[in-house]
């Protein structure tokens, strides 16, 4: 009988797809989800959408659900990976993942102060050398919607502009360099696509942590990055929820200064096994402002509800950080059950929503080959 995860067999490989595809979508059907309430305050969420608060995607003139800063970099992050990965594949050449993913987070910056992508050539007056015709779906630096500026974080953005490339050679620890004070969720929301590519979750997990050095230095900043990471990989391969979270645990606690990220994810498994989920119940894990309280709202909310809506609903309706904890609680969600598992209008309404699932197919298509 062939084993389904077998690496070569395609059971394997289409089980693979539909979780790195489910965690892209599910992570930007979160944010958008979550971008229409960020800034309000539980009871303004509810005075504006009822005493039960947001219930559906909120979509703008065009009719599209828009995503924020959380999906514009957490693209740019797989778009790195990638690259990455096809780079050691061809050549050999491995740890050059930290400034891949640095150069793309220089490439997002540069569409936060930009109107839009540069006029491509048109044809019969390029050179020979560059492409013709429409660019393919997944070229971001081509996507008009990716140059909106949503409410970028102020770490990302000066950490970005520092060009700062942590060496992969040196030992992980409390040793951040840029905005060494800094913990916010910026760290946290774009960090899922380095659970996508197949590596064990401790290679996911550090690559996360020590990328996240590009822009935050505190260590609870960069160990949410990389536990966030290591729940996706474990995910990816098979995993159930709370077997990923207390797997990732047992990880963190090798490196200094992780307790508060363990306390954080420790505080959301209890609390999902507590009782009925409520936005009160939310609030206990705090806004979802920093790092280990968006990891553990999205967590938490991903591990008490049965429902993928209900608990997308759960992590976006609260007096915080909404798109980011949306967009957490999404990935989570899509890794763990695939993209045809995610509400399909929901999906329908998001703005990019091709582009991200050709991203997702660049990167499953990739790291699916040895």
């Amino acid at each position: 009988m062939t084993n389904p995860w077998d690496p070569l067999s395609w059971e394997a490989t289409a089980a693979y797809r539909a979780r790195v595809r489910g965690c892209l979508l599910g992570g930007a059907v979160g944010d958008a989800l979550g971008y229409a309430v960020e800034f309000s305050s539980l009871d303004a969420i509810r005075a504006a959408h009822g005493p039960r608060g947001l219930r559906a995607p909120v979509v703008d003139a065009t009719g599209v659900s828009r995503i924020s800063d959380d999906t514009q970099m957490t693209l740019f992050t797989a778009e790195a990976l990638r690259t990455a990965h096809a780079r050691e594949r061809r050549k050999g050449i491995g740890g050059a993942a930290p400034r891949l993913v640095q150069q793309a987070y220089l490439r997002w910056l540069d569409t936060q102060h930009k109107p839009g992508p540069e006029p491509r050539p048109k044809p019969g007056t390029a050179p020979s050398d560059t492409p013709q015709g429409p660019p393919h779906p997944a070229d971001l630096s081509s996507q008009a919607w990716l140059y909106a500026r949503r409410a970028p974080g102020n770490a990302c953005l000066s950490g970005a502009a520092q060009g700062y490339a942590p060496d992969p050679a040196l030992e992980l620890g409390p040793h951040g360099r840029v905005n060494p004070e800094s913990k916010g969720c910026g760290t946290v929301m774009r960090s899922a696509p380095f659970g996508l590519t197949r590596a064990p979750a401790d290679r996911a997990f550090e690559l996360a942590a020590r990328c996240a050095q590009i822009t935050h230095g505190h260590p609870t900043g960069y160990y949410a990055a990389g536990a966030l990471a290591a729940i996706v990989a474990r995910l990816v391969e098979g995993d159930s929820l709370e077997g990923a979270v207390l797997r990732t645990l047992r990880l963190l606690a090798r490196y200094p200064g992780h307790e508060e990220t363990s306390m954080a994810l420790t505080a959301a498994v209890d609390l999902a096994a507590a009782g009925e989920p409520s936005a009160e119940r939310v609030a206990s894990l705090g806004e979802g402002w920093v790092a280990e309280e968006a990891l553990a709202i999205g967590v938490y909310a991903a591990l008490a509800c049965h429902g993928v809506e209900d608990a997308l609903l759960l992590a976006v309706n609260h007096s915080g950080d909404s798109d980011s904890t949306g967009s957490v609680c999404g990935n989570l969600l899509g890794a763990l059950r695939g993209d045809h598992e995610l509400p399909e209008e929901w999906v329908r309404l998001t703005e990019g929503r091709a582009v991200i699932a050709a991203v997702a197919d660049d990167l499953a298509g990739e790291c699916a080959r040895r």
